[in-house]
């Protein structure tokens, strides 16, 4: 009995041996090969006119579709008939497909991205509850950096049907402030305040003009709105400028920043 093992046994080794060491031996240089194929591509498209944006996209597309390629015809040497094969993996495609709705969903949505492009790598962006700077797009998701640091992945399907705002799309931004003033401090000695410390910043834009107007009579202050333009890179700088060159030049020119105040009224009965 032992002897009849020992020769099936050698006899299946012989037979299937050669052909799963072929196709282990493919299967490795396969992936090798594929690693070197997408970094090949990845070198390219730096040095091409490539879309940043595409970038991403193309090369994790490329490296799944060539791992496909690669583990197809693994199977084909350990004698999987391809028909047949392809056959089963359409059905098992189909299934996989239901279940993994979300997944192709992810997809669709990157191509939509890319195709109508409501945002580049680089851009700044607000999204599905996130704010970050883009710095891939790739089949499913878009991975941002957010300004401290961390690492966000947004699946393309809510990120392409959902709500966006783009800081970055265009060239400059209109910057908001409202200050308040104490009642009985001069209105217009407070507007031309603002008015020199707004046409200070060379980084302030004089067209469109600098807008300033009485906002509200506020409970404590009267509030004064003010709106100035300036290039999307310096959106953040010019307003944290503008209210430290405010709270220090108000007080030297005898202008109040008020806080919220109450008056309490004791009513005593007897």
């Amino acid at each position: 009995m032992d002897s009849i093992q020992d020769v099936n046994f050698t006899e299946i080794v012989m037979t299937y041996g050669p052909n799963i060491l072929w196709a282990i031996l493919t299967l490795v240089i396969g992936l090798w090969i594929v690693k070197l194929i997408s970094q090949g591509i990845r070198r390219g498209l730096d040095k091409g006119e490539t879309d940043e944006t595409l970038k991403g996209f193309l090369v994790s597309f490329l490296t799944i579709l060539l791992k496909i390629l690669v583990y197809i015809t693994a199977l084909g040497m350990l004698g999987v008939e391809m028909t047949s094969f392809i056959a089963i993996l359409g059905a098992a495609g189909l299934a996989v497909g239901l279940a993994l709705s979300g997944t192709l969903q992810n997809f669709a949505g990157g191509v939509m991205i890319l195709f109508f492009k409501p945002f580049r790598v680089g851009h700044f962006i607000e999204a599905q509850g996130h704010m970050g700077t883009v710095k891939e797009i790739q089949i499913f998701v878009t991975i941002l950096t957010s300004p401290d640091n961390k690492t966000i992945l947004i699946p393309n399907g809510p990120l392409a049907t959902g709500s966006m705002t783009n800081f970055s799309r265009q060239p400059t931004r209109r910057v908001d402030w409202t200050f308040g003033i104490g009642y009985g401090d001069d209105l217009d000695k407070a507007y031309e305040v603002i008015k020199r410390l707004l046409g200070g910043d060379e980084r302030i834009l004089e067209d469109p003009e600098p807008f300033m107007a009485l906002k509200e009579l506020g409970d404590s202050s009267v509030d004064i709105t003010v709106r100035a333009w300036v290039n999307a890179s310096d959106y953040w700088p010019v307003y944290f400028r503008m209210n430290e060159e405010v709270y220090k030049t108000f007080d030297k020119e005898g202008l109040s920043i008020p806080f919220p105040q109450r008056d309490v009224h004791i009513h005593n009965p007897e």
